[in-house]
Order: structure tokens, then sequence, then C-alpha cells
């Protein structure tokens, strides 16, 4: 009889080694199933944040040309506005510039005396 017990007990401990065994080869195997999802799940994720960048630098050059081209109509205007005065009114734009000058000198010069 105890020569039946062990055989019995031999049987259940290769059934139980099998099935260890299995469920080893299925967590192995889900966890590969498990580590390819996040993968493909993280390469998404990089394609739709780099199709964003990439939307975002678009957008950012194009309004940075519509505020370029509009500071150098701006410009132009104001250069043009300046030239047609001082060429109603040279005197004055001279002696406007000279007060300018003027003034700036003061101020260097008050500046440097006070560094002193």
């Amino acid at each position: 009889m105890p020569s039946n017990i062990l055989k019995t007990a031999a049987k259940d401990a290769e059934t139980v080694k099998a099935a260890a065994e299995t469920a080893v080869d299925h967590a192995e195997h889900s966890l590969a199933e498990a580590a390819a999802a996040a993968k493909a799940s993280l390469a998404d994720a990089a394609k739709r944040v780099e199709k964003s960048v990439a939307e975002g630098l678009e957008t950012l050059r194009a309004q940075s040309r519509t505020y370029t081209d509009t500071a150098g109509q701006q410009l132009d205007d104001a250069q043009r506005y300046v030239t047609e005065r001082v060429r109603e009114r040279p005197l004055t734009a001279t002696l406007a510039g000279l007060g300018v000058g003027v003034l700036l000198g003061l101020l260097i010069a008050g500046s440097r005396k006070s560094d002193r």
C-alpha cells in the first residue's frame, strides 16, 4: 500500500510540475504580448506628439511670417512718413535732430559724471 501512495504522490507531483510549466509558459507569453502592445502604444504616442509639434511649429512659422510682414510694412510706412516730413521742412528736421543729439549728449555726460 505505501508503494501505491508513493506512486500516486509521484503522479500528482508530475501533474503539478506540468501545470506549473504551463502556467510559466502562459505568463511568459502574456508578458511578451503586453510588452509588444506597450511598445506599439508608445510608438503611436510618439508619432502623435511629433505630428502635434510639427503642426505647432508650422502654425508658429505662419504667424511669425504675418507679424514680420506687418512689422516690415509699418517700418516702411514710418520711413516714408519721416522722409516726406524732412523734405517738407528740412530746417525744422535738422534743428530737431540737433536738439535730440544735444539732449543725448547731456544725458550721457551726466551719467559719466555720476559714475565717478
